[in-house]
């Protein structure tokens, strides 16, 4: 028979900790003392509640526990960022990263191990995927990121003000514990961050983006990297499930929803010779034109198993001159912390794969190398395809 694990304070939101106590026949606001002692003060340590009576202190020590993820390196970057590696209880090591900018500090948060949606110029996808993180173990990097940076010893300002859901995994693949780290982060009583400075990435979950709105009012950004069906099912599989004018139509109701006039971010990863050229961008303005949004557009940041390259500085600029004449707001990100493999889609852990994924991609990789060596000249499924849109 197997054990029931005790409930671990660390992941459990305002609403399921009220729960809790009153089960237990105690004041609802004891939930809140919780809260504010694990997620403010980061004390981990229930005799050091104070404000906590002896006998409940006893209670909870018996019936509860509390526990985060483990940190098992720091690597810093020559431009200060840094990024953690995580165990989880899976085993699995998964990765997240601090950026520090001027007036503020961007936590990329990972979801699950590994990921099992195989977008082909993303590193995680290529480790295949073990499992989805628990709450504490998606609320514990935001903990651990406070810890490291001196957020729990008397700073008046917190050195994360924005988190994305941007790191390792699907977010919405995992919703409802994605749901509850969310809420935890967000709550005045734990880390109190603004709606506009949490945003979860999604590649394109419809059923789930159609669920959001019952759920959160953070802010959303999508992964859409192409402007037409052929070319995004080619580069991202999720598309032969969930298409375009789906995905725009869920995002679209989703942002009709919340109270103000947030929009959504477009998420667009530039790759030599593959999504880059003039005519994408004009398809892409054509594609966007009825749905209000930002544009983020972010050169390919290379990995060993990809065959990919980066993009020239002229097709990043053209690309977004293009946007900009169509009247869209359009950022290019700057590409921080690749000196530490820790720029965006360059994250891997060390994930027991479930799927074997990562063994048939290394496979592949091989015999590419093994190709190019003797001579032979190695397509890719997207090779030409901008060319063909290039139609100037």
């Amino acid at each position: 028979m197997t054990a029931t694990r005790k409930p671990n304070l660390a992941g459990l939101s305002l609403a399921k900790l009220r729960a809790l106590f009153a089960e237990a026949g105690e004041k609802p606001f004891r939930a809140e003392q919780i809260l504010k002692w694990i997620h403010q003060r980061g004390v981990l340590d229930i005799d050091l509640m104070t404000d906590i009576s002896k006998d409940l202190r006893e209670k909870l020590k018996l019936s509860t526990e509390i526990s985060l993820p483990k940190i098992l390196e720091d690597y810093e970057s020559e431009d200060g960022s840094h990024k953690w590696i995580v165990e989880v209880a899976s085993g699995s090591r998964v990765e997240m990263v601090f950026i520090p900018e001027s007036g503020r500090g961007t936590l990329c948060i990972s979801s699950q191990a590994g990921c099992s949606l195989d977008c082909s110029f993303c590193a995680t996808g290529k480790q295949g995927f073990n499992s989805n993180l628990t709450v504490a173990e998606i609320v514990g990097q935001l903990w651990w990121a406070n810890s490291q940076l001196g957020g729990f010893h008397g700073k008046t300002e917190r050195p994360v003000s924005n988190v994305v859901m941007m790191g390792m995994g699907e977010p919405l693949l995992n919703f409802d514990n994605v749901m509850d780290a969310l809420s935890i982060m967000m709550d005045d009583c734990a880390y109190g961050l603004s709606k506009r400075k949490v945003t979860i990435s999604t590649s394109g979950v419809v059923p789930a983006i159609d669920r959001l709105k019952d759920f959160t009012d953070a802010s959303l950004a999508i992964s859409l990297h192409a402007p037409n069906d052929e070319l995004r099912s080619k580069i991202m599989p999720i598309n032969n499930k969930y298409p375009i004018k789906e995905l725009l139509r869920s995002v679209q109701s989703y942002m009709d929803s919340l109270p103000d006039k947030r929009v959504p971010v477009i998420e667009y990863t530039l790759i030599a010779g593959v999504n880059d050229h003039r005519q994408h961008a004009r398809d892409l303005a054509v594609l966007l034109e009825q749905l209000p949004c930002k544009i983020n557009l972010i050169p390919f940041n290379p990995f060993s198993l990809s065959d990919y390259r980066r993009p020239s500085s002229s097709s990043i600029s053209n690309f977004r001159q293009i946007l900009q004449k169509a009247g869209y707001t359009v950022t290019v990100r700057t590409t921080r912390a690749d000196d530490i493999g820790a720029a965006c889609g360059q994250l891997v852990g060390d994930v027991d794969d479930q799927t074997r994924r990562s063994d048939r991609h290394k496979r592949r990789h091989a015999q590419s190398e093994s190709a190019r060596k003797d001579g032979v000249k190695v397509f890719d499924s997207t090779d030409n395809l901008a060319v063909a849109a290039d139609r100037l």
